[in-house]
């Protein structure tokens, strides 16, 4: 089959090769087609290296599809199901799960070790155990979610990660008040996915901050008060808290130097959620009295903060309501041989989400 292959981690392009075969099918596995799946700001981190995975790898985790075939004692699925990527699935049974924080459940990193892929030259591995930038893939059964037959593949992709990792940050892990002000920096798609879920929340004002000029638009037609470029955010939190600063500010970026930013923005008592995947070796830094005077919450939010499942379903059921967009978070649409030119908008900030049409 085909699919796109990093052969050393810090490659800026793709081969797209007609020799991958997907591996690992058996007891418990299902064997999905992939027909859509969404580019994410992750997929170009784990490929420089700001996110750990062993290469040869197939990037992409972010897919909806088909199953084909499901492996002995699988009874949830059957062939021809449409499903959506689980890329980090809750095993039930580990202390996390057991106390309700299923997303903190590590048992889907487990599947990250071990190879998804074969090449004649030897073994290729999924990102995130997955690997979506393939014409198909063998996952574990409770990586694919049904999902209803109302629901295009396109949508259910970006449901997969993006859009319930920000969405879920505004409402289960912040749990952004009515009427509270709300400051949101880094409006790629995880980002704009935020500003809905803040918006849904009943947020007064939601300041949007890029350096991009097409991202501050686009946040502006999904529900932010204001738009700005990171030299204005100052005046804006002035303006808008009359300088004591946000009671919500979301760092969607990954790096320090921003949520450094993000911290300065927020008012105290108020609640600081990073939401950006950063490297292991960027560090961010509060001193401890700045900690104990202020006492502003400093909460990371990982695929959203709660249970997948639900936010699956509740991302459905705004989206069926008209609550929140999700066609339009789509802005490029292409084929596996031009998946070079959508890396290039991810970088140059041109796209909020390229969906990769298999």
């Amino acid at each position: 089959m085909r699919a796109a292959v990093q052969h050393e981690t810090g490659q800026d392009t793709l081969d797209v090769l007609d020799d991958v075969e997907a591996v690992g099918f058996g007891p418990g596995k299902v064997r999905m087609q992939v027909r859509a799946t969404g580019l994410c700001h992750s997929d170009l981190s784990a490929m420089s290296g700001v996110l750990p995975q062993p290469a040869p790898f197939v990037p992409g985790h972010e897919g909806a599809g088909e199953i084909l075939d499901v492996g002995d004692g699988v009874t949830a699925l059957s062939p021809g199901d449409r499903v959506l990527m689980c890329w980090l699935p809750a095993c039930g049974a580990c202390p996390s799960c057991k106390r309700g924080q299923s997303h903190l459940c590590l048992a889907g990193f487990m599947n990250a070790g071990t190879p998804n892929f074969k090449r004649p030259g030897g073994d290729v591995f999924g990102f995130a155990g997955t690997g979506t930038f393939a014409e198909e893939v063998v996952v574990p059964a409770h990586c694919a979610v049904p999902i209803p037959d109302d629901v295009p593949y396109d949508i259910a992709a970006l449901i997969g990660c993006g859009v319930t990792t920000g969405l879920g940050a505004a409402v289960n892990t912040a749990k952004v008040e009515a009427g509270s002000s709300v400051a949101v920096i880094g409006c790629g798609g995880v980002g704009i996915s935020v500003i809905q879920g803040a918006r849904a929340c009943g947020a007064a004002h939601i300041t949007a901050v890029d350096p991009v000029p097409a991202r501050r638009e686009a946040a502006l037609r999904f529900g932010a008060t204001e738009a700005l470029a990171p030299d204005a955010l100052a005046d804006a939190k002035a303006k808008v808290t009359s300088g004591e600063g946000y009671d919500y500010v979301f760092e969607v970026v990954g790096k320090s130097a921003t949520a450094r930013t993000a911290y300065e923005t927020t008012r105290r008592g108020g609640t600081l959620c990073i939401v950006g995947a950063g490297a292991l070796d960027d560090t961010f830094q509060v001193n401890m009295f700045e900690l104990f005077l202020d006492e502003k919450r400093i909460l990371p939010s990982l695929y959203g903060g709660g249970d997948v499942l639900r936010s699956y379903e509740r991302a459905i059921a705004l989206w069926r309501a008209g609550r929140i967009d999700l066609g339009g978070l789509i802005t490029h649409r292409v084929r596996l041989d031009d998946i070079n030119d959508a890396l290039d908008q991810m970088r140059t900030g041109t796209s909020l989400r390229t969906c990769i049409e298999l």
